[in-house]
């Protein structure tokens, strides 16, 4: 395993794959049982691993009991990461959900408790509420910064333009500073291309990267019509072969897997690495396995190396439109490039 620092805004040393502990209990009516979750987090410190990530709703709470009990007194060993804001018990009401101050103090204390720790070492707003103002949020995490209950924050599942504005205010204010963003990103789901991985290069954001499996639609299990389980229960987490862009994902992704001799699983884990490679940022994929032997598979990312053309075949296969105004302004920069004489290109007028 190898380690990074997490973005350019922080010297916080993560390994470059996360263990997400969603599956951590079964308080959802499914995941798993404490011994396999004890198995899966030891293969991930076999491994080298040091970052986990975990939420206060994973599990109805259960996933953050059960990785404070793994913790134990290793627990400064490692880089442990919570979310708050989308309540612990299920049907939780207005009083202990969003991203308001009242919820952020209670929920970080009651994830203390549940993790048996002091301290976390990063706490992420779990996702915009839509609501809260963008400086009570960043006020509040300066507070707990300033208190030592956590070291770093961060927005997960923000839009860019709440993040960027969020970045330049604590800033100015001189509160702690965001150290990164967490997004949903694989193959099968490319739209922060387009404002959010940018965004998080430009300013130094580390970035961890749910579900990069696509629910488990790049494992091609369920072009064979073997296993739906997850995509019942887990609805829109799931991705589908729905287009034609999905069936050229899975078609690029099972050739690469056999030209390496490697599993598709291992295949779209090792683009997210060599992406991650290619990039001035921190991108940390986090795997969220159910079983032991689902982890050890898809370990075995690690030891793919895929060459450029492969690299390049993933990516145009699952390469989505970027838009207005981006399309439009690599138009214009066009004359630019290269050394040939500057002009501007003809627009027309609307």
């Amino acid at each position: 395993m190898r380690y990074t620092t997490f973005g350019r805004r922080s010297g916080l040393r993560v390994s470059e794959l996360a263990l997400g502990t969603g599956n951590f209990g079964t308080g959802w009516g499914h995941g798993a049982e404490r011994d396999e979750a004890r198995r899966i987090f030891d293969g991930y410190v076999e491994a080298g691993g040091n970052f986990f990530d975990t939420a206060n709703g994973y599990q109805a709470g259960q996933a953050e009991v059960l990785l404070g009990e793994f913790l134990g007194s290793q627990r400064d060993d490692f880089v442990l990461a919570t979310k708050y804001g989308l309540g612990t018990a299920p049907g939780a009401g207005i009083a202990h959900t969003g991203n308001n101050r009242k919820n952020l103090v209670r929920a970080v204390e009651e994830s203390l408790k549940r993790l048996n720790t002091d301290h976390l070492d990063l706490l992420w707003a779990h996702i915009t509420d839509g609501m809260t103002p963008i400086d009570e949020i960043l006020r509040g995490f300066d507070d707990l910064v300033s208190a030592g209950k956590i070291h770093y924050a961060g927005l997960s599942n923000f839009p860019a333009w709440r993040i960027a504005r969020a970045d330049l205010l604590a800033e100015l204010r001189g509160w702690a500073p965001l150290v990164g963003i967490q997004l949903e990103y694989s193959l099968a789901e490319r739209s922060a291309d387009r404002e959010l991985l940018p965004m998080a290069e430009a300013l130094g954001l580390g970035v961890t990267q749910w579900s990069p499996l696509g629910g488990g639609f790049l494992t091609g299990k369920y072009r064979a019509g073997n296993d739906d389980s997850r995509a019942t229960k887990l609805g829109m987490l799931v991705h589908g072969e729905k287009s034609a862009r999905e069936t050229a994902i899975l078609d690029a992704l099972l050739g690469v897997a056999e030209e390496q001799g490697s599993s598709a699983t291992q295949v779209a884990i090792a683009w997210l690495l060599h992406k991650a490679r290619r990039s001035s940022t921190t991108l940390i994929p986090i795997l969220g396995s159910r079983t032991r032997e689902q982890f050890d598979g898809t370990l075995g990312a690690l030891q793919v190396n895929l060459s450029d053309e492969q690299f390049e075949r993933l990516s145009t296969a699952s390469a989505i439109a970027l838009g207005v105004p981006h399309e439009q302004a690599l138009e214009m920069r066009e004359p630019f490039a290269g050394g040939r004489d500057l002009q501007w290109p003809t627009v027309p007028v609307i």
